[in-house]
């Protein structure tokens, strides 16, 4: 069953010098692990007891919230991983999907839960449920901790939803701009206003 939360008040954080972006937090790293116990628990009145879920994560924002999540789930898991890029050499979407690293663990069969960090435009989430539902899955489903609606191209289906939040690029907790900012507990939002896009590394952009 799909719950999602509104975001709380932003705090606004100082730069550590004039060349750092300033970060306004969005979701406070207690609110992330309340709702993530939450999601667990939604997670586990969907399968039946005793029943093994096979947990995918996409690399590479995902990583930290998977970690959580698998200590917050009352069962036994296996756990795999993907990668995939749908950008090139800037920050905008080409919208062709690329798998730059494929599962090491068959599916077929298997109960599979596929953790993601965001969910944005929809295209990259698309392409996983589909290459993966074409491996024979018992069952096929995701959980993300943010979903921003409002960038949806393509329409997807959630089952597990943490939080639904505003089209801001958003960093800390797993998510990156140019590989900086994924050791942040919590949740922000940066501001990029003083960089010029095209000169930020594109990191892990898939679904922003």
């Amino acid at each position: 069953m799909q719950r999602t939360e509104s975001p709380p008040t932003c705090i606004q954080t100082s730069p550590r010098n004039a060349h750092e972006p300033a970060l306004t937090v969005l979701l406070t790293a207690d609110q992330i692990r309340d709702r993530v116990r939450e999601l667990a628990a939604d997670i586990n009145r969907t399968y039946p007891a005793g029943r093994s879920l096979h947990l995918v994560s996409v690399l590479k924002g995902g990583f930290i919230f998977l970690a959580d999540l698998v200590r917050a789930l009352n069962r036994q898991v296996t756990i795999d991983f993907v990668a995939v890029s749908s950008y090139g050499a800037g920050t905008r979407s080409s919208g062709e999907v690329k798998l730059v690293k494929d599962l090491e663990i068959g599916i077929e069969d298997r109960d599979v839960l596929l953790v993601e960090d965001i969910v944005d435009t929809g295209q990259t989430l698309a392409w996983l449920r589909t290459t993966l539902g074409a491996r024979r899955p018992r069952s096929l489903c995701v959980v993300s901790l943010l979903d921003k609606p409002s960038r949806r191209i393509v329409e997807v289906d959630i089952e597990h939803v943490g939080f639904t939040i505003e089209d801001r690029f958003v960093v800390g907790y797993g998510l990156d701009c140019a590989e900086r900012f994924r050791h942040l507990p919590f949740v922000a939002v940066l501001d990029r206003s003083a960089d010029d896009p095209a000169d930020v590394p594109s990191g892990d952009l898939e679904e922003r």
